[in-house]
Formats: structure tokens, C-alpha cells, sequence
């Protein structure tokens, strides 16, 4: 495998650097962080470091990652919030933290080890993806469908492939709006220059989002967002662009407290969903209520 390779931002000095690694590529947890640095497989600016070293702007920081072998999914027995449940599919509300599937430096530990314990899954998505029609990232939270079995994937991934589902986001962003809602149409493609983010790119694929403000905040603002397209990191890219990062985001933003309260990962929530059920054609709509860590920063924008 190619080596990761990142440079230190001005804003990013003086953090340690496990830490700052483990916030850039999202991929790859801080404990693999810190084996890669007591390895010295992960490098600054081509020399040994600790873990707890404290990055400089301009830092080279390279990372030789080992080839990993494809491992065995395990199902495991991890508590699930399953708001649905019929014949053919599932619907969850996922926890901050969590990964959806086992990836690099995510074998175990994520929705689809859980899934495995509780219900049969659909093959469609290859081995490691087992059920997964769609995806949320690690630390927004919120509803996702699964499917039980191939036909039932194959229906929900037509659903949304014709924009038949309606979801529903909460986001708290950065800065004040003076209208009351938008759409950014801009698409989205990788970064030309760090392969693990996502970018506004001339030619990129078709990137829509309609917003809509809940409630205002000095300095903040809470928006409704639906997708009528589903590209990676899509929401917190097209946020960004238009100079209203989703408060903290460690990849397109840079905020990490908000107020003092330390914040785990970008305050997006996946909070409604609606489907028609495969078999019988019945319309399912879904919604999940703010999680406290969410809650706990609104309030402390309101005082």
C-alpha cells in the first residue's frame, strides 16, 4: 500500500501528534495510530517520534501502513438501538462513535460485527458489508436501514437510487444565515491532494442538498438538512463550501469544544427516515430524537 502522508497545519501545531493522525485519517483508530509511531512505521518529518510528541506547522508526517489480511467477520454481541424490524429489514439509530463496517483499522467493534449476533443479513455488499444499503460516518449518529436478505436490498437501494426516501438531518454549523433555506448544488469528487477527503471538483458527481434553519444561535445555527443525492461526506463537504462547517468536524472544520464542552466528532444527526417496505408497499417513516451530546451543546448555546 501507498504511504499516507499529511502535513501539519498551523492550526494543528502544538497538538500531540497520535491525536492529530488519528483526527485526519478517520480511517484508522488512535490506538493503530500509536502501534504505527512505537513501530516506526509512522515517521515525522522522516524521524522516530513518540506518540506524545507535539506536532510543529509544516511537519511531514508519513505513514508506511502494513498490508492488512481480509479478516473473518465476527459477530459480536454489542447493544443495538433497533427502532424497526420486519421479514426483511432493520432499521437502527447508530451511536457517535460507532463504524458502520469493518474496514482498516476497524475489524471489530462496528454496526455490521453487531448486526451479524442479532439478524441474518443480505450478501449483495461483499463480505464486509453484509446488509449495509447505506451509509452513515463513524461520528454522526442516527437512522440507517439494513437489509435482511438480497431481494429487500436490491428494493431499498432502488429506492434511493430514484430519490424516493426522504432523509432528514440535524446539523449545528458555524455562523448566521440570513435566509431561511438554500440548496448548494456542487459536486463532489476526491480531494486532489489528500485522497482520504472529499471535495467541490469541476466533474465531480452529482452533489445536491437542500437546507433549511431550525433555530438561530449567536454565532451558530441549526439547520434541517435533506439529501436529495448521498455522496460521501457529503453534508459536511457542501457545509464547509459555503463557509458553514458543522461544528466539530475534525476533517472540514476545525472546531473540537464548543463553549468549553469538549465535542467527540461533528454534531450531525440522521434523525428521520421514510421507506417503502419491499414486500407489501407499505410507506414506513422513522425518526430518531436528538442524542444527549447533541442536546448538551444546544443548550449550552442557549444559555
Amino acid at each position: 500500500m501507498a504511504d499516507q502522508v499529511m502535513t501539519i497545519s498551523p492550526d494543528q501545531a502544538g497538538q500531540r501528534l497520535d491525536k492529530v493522525v488519528a483526527a485526519h485519517f478517520t480511517e484508522y483508530s488512535r490506538a493503530k495510530v500509536a502501534d504505527w509511531i512505537s513501530s516506526g512505521n509512522l515517521l515525522v518529518n522522516q524521524q522516530k517520534v513518540k506518540a506524545s510528541y507535539k506536532v510543529s506547522a509544516d511537519d511531514q508526517v508519513t505513514i508506511d501502513v502494513p498490508a492488512t489480511k481480509p479478516t473473518e467477520l465476527v459477530a459480536e454481541d454489542i447493544p443495538l438501538d433497533v427502532v424497526y424490524e420486519d421479514q426483511d429489514l432493520l432499521v437502527v439509530n447508530k451511536p457517535q462513535g460507532m463504524v458502520v463496517h469493518p474496514a482498516a483499522g476497524h475489524a471489530t467493534g462496528t454496526l455490521v460485527n453487531a448486526l451479524l449476533a442479532h439478524v441474518p443479513l443480505s450478501t449483495i455488499n461483499g463480505e464486509q458489508r453484509p446488509g449495509i444499503v447505506h451509509r452513515i460516518d463513524r461520528d454522526t449518529s442516527g437512522l440507517l436501514m439494513v437489509a435482511k436478505n438480497d431481494q429487500a436490498h436490491q428494493a431499498l437501494s432502488q429506492q434511493l437510487k430514484a430519490h424516493k426516501n426522504q432523509r432528514m438531518y440535524y446539523a449545528l454549523v458555524k455562523g448566521e444565515f440570513e435566509e431561511n433555506q438554500g440548496t448548494i448544488d456542487a459536486p463532489l469528487g476526491r480531494h486532489p491532494v489528500d485522497r482520504k477527503k472529499q471535495a467541490v471538483v469541476a466533474g465531480g458527481r452529482t452533489a445536491v442538498t437542500h437546507f433549511e434553519v431550525a433555530e438561530r444561535f449567536q454565532g451558530y445555527t441549526l439547520l434541517k438538512i435533506f439529501l436529495e443525492t448521498g455522496r460521501t461526506h457529503q453534508i459536511r463537504v457542501h457545509m464547509a463550501y459555503i463557509h458553514h462547517p458543522v461544528v466539530g468536524d475534525p476533517v472540514y472544520g476545525n472546531a473540537s469544544r464548543l463553549a468549553g464542552v469538549a465535542l467527540h466528532g461533528q454534531l450531525l444527526h440522521a434523525a428521520s427516515l421514510s421507506l417503502t417496505q419491499p414486500t407489501t408497499g407499505e410507506e414506513l417513516s422513522f425518526d430518531s430524537p436528538l442524542p444527549d451530546y447533541f442536546q448538551k451543546a444546544l443548550a449550552t448555546l442557549k444559555q
